[in-house]
């Protein structure tokens, strides 16, 4: 069943096609289900607010195993033999002296039997090239409005940190595979990943190469995923840094017990 934006979206394409028996201009407004202005985009409205991509590249196992091919080669050839969702546009960016590269991936309506269907952006794949510290990421990622407050939801394993932002979304199920999504709140969700693993204690300065901007459910977190996301205070708080820059109390130094020897 299409989601209610999904349903508006049709309604605009109809009336569009009415204007233009009218010759009148017409276009579908782009409708993101968060504020990071990428999910749920259309592939038409993600080309139209960032232009063409320079790559297009496709997962070739379940590892992070990539082929790249040229635009032009992609729409003129390999677009044909993979399925045009498993194709991710690609941008690369130089900022701050680091190559940032966004990856989008796309899902379809499983009710769009058309031969051109309609892509949906589920999920921004974004690549630092070197390594930055987390305090760094917003600077060299616009769309990336980390939450402030402390007590915002914030889970850590020792290669990824997870951050919750905002209110649930119902029109964001469409873009999630989860079996059970539709008994569940999907929310928007920012996660950053180590490579060579993160440290603990977690500081703003620990190092992070890739970074997803997807939709999540802090439900399902806290039910089903406690053992692998330990909570943590929201690394991008003031009370975090401050928490950093406080010196733990010393610890009494333990004496090492000495034997004693019988007379």
């Amino acid at each position: 069943m299409l989601q209610q934006n999904h349903l508006q979206r049709l309604t605009y394409k109809g009336l569009c096609a009415a204007a233009g028996l009218l010759l009148l201009p017409c276009s579908v407004p782009a409708a993101s289900y968060f504020e990071d202005g990428f999910l749920g985009l259309t592939q038409k409205e993600l080309h139209d607010k960032m232009g063409m991509p320079q790559a297009v590249r496709d997962r070739k196992s379940a590892l992070r195993v990539f082929t790249y091919y040229a635009i032009t080669d992609w729409d003129k050839y390999f677009r044909k033999l993979v399925s045009p969702e498993n194709g991710e546009d690609v941008y690369t960016f130089k900022r701050e002296g680091i190559d940032v590269r966004y990856s989008f991936s796309y899902t379809v309506d499983p009710n769009d039997q058309s031969e051109n269907r309609t892509l949906y952006v589920r999920l921004v794949d974004i690549e630092f090239s070197p390594a930055v510290p987390i305090s760094q990421v917003p600077s060299l990622v616009p769309e990336f409005k980390p939450p402030t407050d402390a007590a915002s939801p914030a889970f850590r394993s020792n290669i990824w940190v997870l951050l919750f932002k905002g209110p649930a979304s119902p029109q964001a199920r469409f873009i999630v595979k989860e079996a059970t999504k539709d008994s569940l709140d999907w929310t928007l969700a920012y996660q950053l990943f180590s490579l060579q693993g993160l440290p603990d204690p977690l500081t703003v300065k620990s190092a992070v190469d890739r970074m997803e901007i997807s939709t999540q459910s802090l439900d399902l977190v806290k039910r089903r995923q406690k053992h692998t996301h330990e909570a943590m205070m929201n690394p991008y708080s003031p009370e975090f840094s401050q928490q950093q820059t406080t010196p733990r109390p010393s610890q009494a130094a333990k004496k090492v017990p000495v034997p004693k020897y019988a007379d």
